[in-house]
């Protein structure tokens, strides 16, 4: 994109920009990693939530995705898409929806790790005669939810399911998930591989304990943005999800997944004031418009809220990163270098912020601008709502 798209400089802003030529490098990029890895792709959906984008992202509506919210299953199961993993624990209440989603013909997975949620599936299956797939989640790094490996109740909770079949015309248990949330906490590509390996070791490892019961899962899930980009090895496994690959974002530049210039999403903001004592830049872009998401700064002395660029994309200082420092509601605040002067920003300036993380930046947008790969203006909206 040049700073000359007419288009651009008509927008009122704030805005989130979508680079179409990047967002397509970055799918090819993961696709091509694992079609030589002779594994299946299940993109994850939730980081821009759009039907125009997951056209770009899945091949077909046949194939797999993952959704993160029951109004994104309902959105692209409307639009034709008939394979849906929701990646998030069920609860008793939104079995309606998915059953609703199933009787349309989707298959929809659901994910589970506790006896309470595998009885009320169990009852709501009997009751309104439902057959639900079932993925049981794998703790693989202590990071948030599933079973280890190890634990007892991997086995009770797979028991249950065959004692208990809540689908009649399939596999008491269609697989094994987890999730390698401990890869956006590690600090080296070695680090990431490691975590990698021992993502897949733990369901692998999950299958192994299930199959002494006789319970052999069909498949085999594992994903992250960074351990997609970096396993080395997966041997038994069936598919691989990620999300944020599509657009990545200053999280994954800083762990080494991703270049600048492969971040495919930004905000573009226009200067409205100055602090000349302070030498501050003021935008319209504050938390809602950025989120408050610190990415990977969260920890840092002088945590930031997206790198600063100027309209064609391209980092303000060479010699030193320019960061939004501080966010109000409507309001972001840059301080500059003593070698750049505020007043040498025009009032109404447009600079891109490069975001932390994507997913949080994207949700405070109800829809898109795109620049797409022959320069023209398309508007994407994102599917909103739980």
């Amino acid at each position: 994109m040049t700073a000359s798209d007419a288009w651009l400089t008509q927008l009122t802003t704030p805005l989130l920009l979508i680079d179409e030529r990047k967002l397509n490098r970055n799918v090819r990029r993961l696709q091509q990693r694992m079609a030589a890895l002779g594994c299946a792709l299940r993109p994850h959906l939730k980081t821009l939530r759009s039907l125009p984008a997951a056209e770009r992202v899945v091949a077909n509506p046949q194939a797999p995705i993952t959704v993160s919210t029951l109004a994104e299953a309902e959105a692209f199961v409307h639009a034709g898409y008939t394979d849906v993993l929701y990646a998030v624990g069920i609860t008793p209440l939104k079995l309606t929806r998915i059953a609703n989603l199933i009787q349309q013909g989707a298959k929809v997975h659901i994910l589970l790790d506790t006896l309470a949620q595998a009885t009320a599936v169990y009852h709501y299956s009997q009751q309104h005669q439902v057959d639900f797939s079932v993925f049981i989640e794998i703790d693989c790094d202590d990071h948030r939810g599933g079973l280890s490996p190890e634990d007892p109740a991997l086995i009770a909770l797979a028991n249950y399911l065959v004692a208990h079949p809540v689908n009649r015309h399939g596999p008491a248990v269609t697989g094994l998930m987890t999730h390698a949330g401990g890869s956006y906490d590690t600090d080296s590509v070695s680090a990431i591989k490691q975590v990698a390996e021992a993502e897949c070791q733990a369901v692998r490892t999950a299958a192994t304990k299930l199959a002494t019961v006789g319970i052999e899962p069909l498949m085999l899930s594992v994903g992250s943005t960074p351990t997609a980009h970096f396993v080395d090895d997966l041997t038994g496994i069936t598919e691989v999800r990620a999300g944020v690959y599509t657009t990545f974002d200053l999280v994954m530049q800083q762990l080494g997944v991703c270049a600048l210039d492969d971040i495919a999403m930004s905000v573009v903001t226009a200067v409205i004031g100055y602090n000349h004592e302070k030498n501050w830049l003021l935008i319209d872009a504050g938390w809602m418009a950025l989120s408050r998401d610190l990415g990977a700064t969260r920890n840092a002395q002088e945590p930031s809220y997206g790198l600063v660029c100027d309209i064609a994309g391209q980092p303000l200082a060479a010699d030193q990163p320019i960061v939004v420092n501080g966010v109000n509601q409507e309001h972001g605040v840059i301080v500059l270098p003593a070698a750049i002067r505020c007043e040498q920003f025009d009032i109404g300036q447009l600079l891109r912020i490069l975001p932390n993380h994507a997913c949080a930046t994207a949700a405070m947008h109800t829809h898109y601008h795109v620049v797409t790969e022959t320069q023209a203006h398309e508007v994407w909206p994102r599917i909103l709502g739980w």
